[in-house]
Order: C-alpha cells, then sequence, then structure tokens
C-alpha cells in the first residue's frame, strides 16, 4: 500500500478536517480508495484486476442466495460510518445491507452501521488492515459477519460476534473448504474457498 501525498489545503484558521484531505486526495488521486479509522487516514491504491474477479465471483454466491432483492441488497463500495472518531468511516468491497439503506445515509455517503449485516474485504497489498485495522473497526460498529479474503496467504476468514473492539468468533478457512455463512446475513450463502482464492491471484502467481 502507497500513501498520496497532499498539500494542506486549509487556511490555519480554519478547524481541522480529515474528511476535507480525504476529498483532497481523491480527488487528486483517481481510483484511490480513503477511508478515515480512529482519527488517521488509509489510503489504498486501485485495485488490480484479481482483486476485482475475486470480488465479482464472490458475488455470485450472493445474487444466486437472493440477498439482492426486497429485504436485502448486495452492493460494492458503500461507505459505513464507524464509531472510533467522530469523522472515521470505512468503505468494504462488498457488503449486505437492509434494503432500506438509503434511509439510513448519515453524512458524506456514510451510513449507518444497524443496516449492515455483512461486509467484506479482498485483500490487495495492505493485506494487514484488513486483518488488524479493520477488525477492530467493524466490531466497535457491531456489523454482525466480517468476511476477508487475505490473497497474500491465501486463506478466508470469517469473523462473527463482535463485542467490543474485536470479534469473539475468527476462523480462518483454506482451500478445499467450503464455507457456510451465518444466516444473520439473511440466508444460507455457501463460499468455495478455492475458487475465490484462485480467482484473486494474478497469473503469474
Amino acid at each position: 500500500m502507497s500513501a498520496a501525498s497532499v498539500e494542506q489545503p486549509f487556511d490555519a484558521d480554519e478547524p481541522f478536517s480529515l474528511t476535507a484531505i480525504a476529498d483532497e486526495i481523491m480527488e487528486r488521486h483517481p481510483g484511490y480508495r480513503v477511508e478515515i479509522i480512529g482519527g488517521h487516514l488509509l489510503v489504498t491504491p486501485s485495485p488490480d484486476a484479481p482483486h476485482a474477479r475475486a470480488l465479482t465471483d464472490l458475488m455470485i454466491p450472493f445474487l444466486a442466495a437472493g440477498l439482492h432483492g426486497e429485504e436485502t441488497a448486495v452492493l460494492q463500495n458503500v461507505a459505513i460510518k464507524i464509531p472510533t472518531g467522530a469523522e472515521d468511516y470505512c468503505i468494504p468491497d462488498l457488503v449486505v445491507v437492509d434494503a432500506d439503506v438509503d434511509d439510513h445515509l448519515i453524512e458524506n455517503n456514510a451510513y449507518d452501521p444497524v443496516c449492515f449485516r455483512l461486509v467484506l474485504e479482498v485483500t490487495s497489498n495492505n493485506w494487514r488492515d484488513g486483518l488488524k485495522t479493520k477488525v477492530g473497526a467493524y466490531a466497535e460498529a457491531k456489523v454482525p459477519v466480517y468476511v476477508v479474503v487475505d490473497r497474500k496467504h491465501q486463506r478466508l476468514h470469517v469473523l462473527t460476534e463482535p463485542d467490543g473492539s474485536e470479534y469473539t468468533s475468527h476462523r480462518v478457512h483454506a482451500p478445499g473448504e467450503t464455507v457456510t455463512l451465518p444466516d444473520s446475513v439473511g440466508t444460507d450463502v455457501a463460499l468455495d474457498v478455492e475458487q475465490i482464492i484462485k480467482a484473486g491471484q494474478k497469473k503469474s502467481d
């Protein structure tokens, strides 16, 4: 992961705003994702094609299970407001949310975590963020299910039962396993770990 540099765009007499800095970075560096966690900026470059391929393959079982319909929606890159700081938010790669998500907009295109049933991240060079930094953020937001596709170590992590700043259940799955997600997502969803990991690998791998 590399961070984009940005000049301080604010007058010394104006209130300090991480949100304004995040907006400035995204404006100057199209395709970069900027999140605020614990009062710190997390800047991620544009994902590569295998990342996008894994994400597309991941959507298929959620859609096949009927989770994109009247009660729930399966969406990409929807920001969730997190309680770790006044301006904090994350932008998961994939989410399952209540169908009335539009009614839960808080600010800056970030939505109330109460309507999120699942968040999912496909890691890039920033795999430590997905497995460390964001675990606490999503747990604090009380997101019931957090799934991480760890492309570096070729594992699928399923975290459930948020308690404070951690998840009390953290299961790691390897290729060859089929993982059934908790029914709190809305229905049974089975993920083929090998298929997902293979989709996320670069051809040279």
